[in-house]
């Protein structure tokens, strides 16, 4: 029972990690947003993966950035900004399942981390991306600029949100019997290339399959497929759990937190 709660709290900490990697990208632009408000807009977010398409995530953190005075196309910018980003970064994580899946042809991989140490180097090309997306959506582009300090510090949180939650499976796996050691990076490397998967079924709430398929492959390499598939089946409880326990802390932290405060009038001049 302890381990599975250290589970949950692994994947729970991964998403806030994932959360401050998002909210890096919004901030850049000089927004004040409290760090309670922008909590409860990603967490809606993340719940509203539930719902297939992805346009139902932007429209929460539109409307929902509208009421803390964050603008729409900001508010869109860092979406695809932190979608980019994560999903490279996953891809990136993913390759730490390669020597155990391809054993000693593993090696045909390292252009792959080449490519993504460069991202890291000279982070400008996922601006530029999605600045380019917003062109051809006719939206102001301006709104993707984000200064190269930001977009190394959120690729940073994803990189560490991606070693945190992948954590969770690699508990649950060593409690079905894989080995401790062997059994890490496959599961850190695993989880984060299944999530990318599954992002891309976008017609698929959270990936629902999807995801679970691909996390298969590297989990067969270290353990049997029937302790690989029960270890699926549990991951996949772990995430909608810490999910929604995570979405419910966030929105009462907000609660606490209370409304934003009124801006104070200014004093007119020559009033002492």
């Amino acid at each position: 029972m302890l381990l599975l709660s250290a589970a949950l709290v692994a994947n729970a900490a991964g998403l806030v990690l994932s959360m401050l990697s998002w909210r890096v990208l919004v901030v850049d632009g000089g927004s004040p947003a409290r760090t309670s408000d922008t909590a409860r807009i990603f967490f809606i977010g993340v719940i509203s993966k539930f719902v297939p398409g992805r346009i139902w995530g932007v429209l929460a953190h539109v409307q929902l950035g509208k009421a803390v005075g964050i603008a729409p196309e900001r508010m869109i910018a860092a979406f695809g900004l932190g979608l980019v980003i994560g999903m490279t970064t996953g891809a990136a994580a993913g390759l730490l399942v390669a020597p155990a899946v391809f054993g000693t042809g593993a090696w045909v991989f390292a252009p792959l981390v080449l490519v993504a140490a460069a991202a890291v180097a000279r982070p400008g090309w996922v601006g530029r991306l999605v600045a380019w997306t917003m062109r051809l959506a006719r939206r102001p582009a301006g709104a993707a600029d984000s200064s190269p300090r930001a977009l190394r510090l959120s690729i940073g949180w994803a990189c560490a949100s991606w070693a945190v939650s992948g954590l969770h499976l690699w508990v649950i796996a060593v409690l079905l019997g894989a080995p401790p050691l062997l059994s890490l990076p496959v599961c850190v490397g695993g989880f984060a290339l299944a999530t990318v998967a599954g992002s891309l079924a976008f017609v698929l709430p959270d990936g629902w399959g999807a995801r679970e398929l691909v996390l298969l492959a590297p989990l067969g390499a270290v353990m049997p497929l029937s302790a690989a598939t029960a270890a699926v089946i549990a991951s996949r409880l772990v995430c909608v759990l810490s999910e929604v326990a995570a979405t419910g802390a966030a929105l009462a932290w907000a609660r606490a937190a209370g409304p934003l405060p009124a801006p104070r009038p200014a004093l007119r001049e020559g009033a002492a």
